[in-house]
Order: structure tokens, then sequence, then C-alpha cells
């Protein structure tokens, strides 16, 4: 008889709400159509937007500092292997081995400790925080629930007071399930309308404390860090010392395209014939006159009395046999710019310049067409007038101090090898 009360008091409550949301269905499809007015409270629906940024905003947070620690291991395990490896290629007989060990120890230990630290003053902190949102969600869609029973008792006892035939019985038990519904919703509602402002306002604390320990954190975890390198370059500039002799060499990436300059030497050489006696002319030295082309430009052509029997015409650049590069050269200095460069039309920097690099290593030009370069010169990059004439690991540019100087980019440009060099600006 136990169980069956049970079961009946269990089916009961079923079939309670099971009403109860036909009703509050009810209730809604006739606020949608106008047929019954619903309770508005502006302030605190500004509350629930407010709510709902707050938890965008707290999710994404939450997110990205996950993604951040996960960051932080993965550095760890990397720093760890490079390590590893150092260890590996120490011989025993190395200046500051034990050094070198014990550099890498500590190094390992602070990385758990960062890693550790941020989890502890920062995760935590952050998924304590977002932990009391569920439960104020909740709420909110239960007070939510409760204003529409609120608006649905409402309405059903002004519709039995205003009925031709009055039934006393039914508006007096009306008259009580409204007095309930409003007396549960409005406890709902006076407990969230404290609650949710409280909340919003406590948001700017709650960043102010988080960002602060992580920029804390960073701040002393790479000072830390800055020491431990400090230390273990000079472990290295104890060993280059010892074996001063076996020094490593910064080298060029090779060039395996033809040098730019000496293709269009030998273009022009091509194009002219051969002197009597001389199948195979060499090409003339730098600096000389035919070391470069010529163009010219004939904005009116000659009559043809004046020209020279048997002489063609002077060709515009474009009609030229000339290399493309060239042209486009020749284009350039007659604009004043090269398209697409950012530094097109600005006077105190060459045409097309893109930016700037310093180098970091001398470099002596094994070729005509490329920069000498001493550690600290300045080099404005630039386009290659044509992509196909730029080998990998190579740039276009002229040195800052020649181009302030001369001006002339024909006569300060030149390639040179991008690992000698590291970008400035």
């Amino acid at each position: 008889m136990a169980e069956m009360g049970s079961k009946g008091v269990t089916a009961g409550k079923i079939a309670s709400n099971v009403q109860k949301k036909l009703t509050r269905a009810q209730e809604k499809v006739l606020q949608k159509l106008g047929k019954a007015d619903e309770t508005k409270d502006e302030q605190f629906e500004q509350c629930v937007q407010n709510f709902n940024k707050q938890l965008t905003e707290g999710t994404r947070l939450q997110k990205d500092l996950r993604t951040y620690l996960a960051s932080v291991k993965a550095m760890h395990e990397a720093s760890k292997k490079l390590n590893e490896c150092l260890q590996e290629v120490y011989e025993p007989d190395w200046p500051g081995r034990d050094e070198a060990n014990k550099i890498a120890e500590n190094n390992d230990l602070l990385w758990m400790d960062y890693h550790q630290k941020l989890v502890d003053q920062a995760l935590l902190t952050m998924d304590t925080y977002l932990g009391q949102f569920p439960d104020i969600k909740s709420r909110i869609a239960k007070r939510g629930r409760k204003l529409v029973d609120y608006d649905s008792a409402r309405h059903h006892y002004e519709s039995l007071q205003t009925a031709k035939k009055k039934d006393e019985a039914k508006i007096a038990k009306a008259e009580e399930e409204l007095i309930k519904a409003q007396k549960v919703f409005e406890e709902m509602n006076v407990d969230l309308q404290e609650e949710l402002p409280s909340l919003w306002n406590s948001r700017v604390g709650f960043y102010v404390n988080t960002f602060q320990s992580i920029a804390g954190l960073e701040e002393n975890f790479h000072k830390e860090m800055s020491k431990l390198n400090q230390n273990l370059n000079d472990v290295l500039v104890s060993l280059e010392k010892q074996h001063g002799s076996n020094t490593f060499t910064v080298k060029a990436q090779p060039r395996k395209k033809t040098k730019l300059f000496s293709r269009l030497r030998r273009k022009k050489n091509s194009d002219s014939p051969p002197a009597k006696g001389n199948k195979s002319p060499s090409p003339p030295p730098d600096g000389s006159p035919a070391a470069t082309p010529e163009i010219r430009v004939n904005h009116e052509p000659e009559p043809a009395s004046a020209a020279t029997p048997g002489a063609a015409l002077p060709k515009s650049p474009s009609q030229s046999s000339l290399p493309a590069v060239v042209v486009e050269t020749f284009s350039a200095t007659v604009n004043g710019t090269v398209e697409g460069g950012s530094g097109a039309g600005r006077l105190d920097l060459p045409p097309g310049f893109m930016f700037k690099v310093q180098a970091q290593h001398d470099y002596t030009a094994t070729d005509t067409d490329e920069l000498q370069l001493k550690a600290g010169d300045v080099v404005l990059v630039i386009p290659f007038q044509n992509p196909e004439e730029q080998d990998e690991g190579w740039l276009m540019g002229v040195k800052e101090s020649d181009w302030n100087q001369h001006k002339e980019l024909e006569k300060c440009r030149g390639v040179f090898p991008e690992n000698f060099t590291e970008r400035v600006q």
C-alpha cells in the first residue's frame, strides 16, 4: 500500500508538471499573439543581458587561459629537449660541463614552477569565478517560468471576475493561486535583482586580479630565465675561448640563378655584332660605360633623311629586345616609383621600399651585383623588378648610407643574403 501510495504521489506530481507546461505554453502563445499582456521589467532584462555578456567573456577567457597554459607546457617540453640535446653533445673534457647541466636542471624547474603558479593563481581562480554562473543561469530561467505562471494566474483570475456569470468559489480559488504565484515569483525576482548587478560589478576586480597575476608571474619567470640564459652564454663563451681556432662561419645560401647584372651585360653584348677578327669578345670590365645597358628615348623620330643609311630607328623600351627587368627599371625611372611598393612617392626612400634590415655579420660580395656589407649596415629592401630573378634566401636592396648620399638606385642597388641580416623596420 505504501508503495502504491508512493507511486500515486509520483504520478500526480508528473501530471501536475505536465499541466504547468501546457498552461505556460498556452500563455506564451497568447502573449505572442497579443491576446494577453506580459509583465515586463526592463531593468531586469538589462541585468540578464549583462549576465550573458559576462558569461561569454569569462568562458572565452577561461578557454584562452587554458590554451596559454598548454603553450607554456609545450614550450617547457621543447626547452627540456633542447637542453637534453646540449647535454648530450657537450663532451666531458669541455669546460663548463657541470655548469651547463646545472643550468639545464634549473631551467626545467623554472618552467615547472611557472606552469604550476599559473594554474594556482589564474586558472583555479578562473574556474571558481565561472562556477557561480550555472546556478544563477538556472535561477534566471526558473524566474522566467514563474513569471509566466504569475501572468497566467493573473489572467485567469481577471477572466473569472469579468465573466457574466460569476462563480465565487472559482474566483476565490483563482485569487489564492494568483497570490501564491506572485509570492514565488517576487521572492526569486528580488534575490536576482540584488545578485546580478553585484556579479556584473565584480568583473572589474576579477579581470584586474587575473591579469595582474599572469603579468607578475610572467615577468618574474622571464627575469629568472634571463639569468639562466646569461649563465649559459658565459659557459659557451668560455668554451669558445678554449677552442677559438674552431670557429663557425655564417655562410650565404648559394645562388642558383644567373647573376642579374651579369646577364644584362651578356644580353647587351650579344645584341652587338662582334668586332672584326674577334669572334668572342670578352665582357667589358666593371664600371666601364658598356657594363650597364644604356636606354634612350626618342620622343620624336628623326626624319628618314637624317638617319644613317641602313640604320634602324631606335626602339622604345617596350619594343626593344632588352630583358623585361631593364624595361621595368626604365618604367620605374620615368615614373619615379615602383607600383606596389610601400615607399612609392616618398622622396626620402628608394622607389618600392618595403622594409629595413641591419647586417648582423660582415659579408664579402662575390659578384658585381651583390652588396658588400659590414655588421651594422642598414639596408633598404626593395622588390626585384622581375620576381623570377630572385634566388631563395636573397633580397634586393640599397645600403641606407649610399642612398642618402647618392639617391641613385641604379648605382647603389644590389642583392645580399637574407640570413646575414635582421629586420629592424
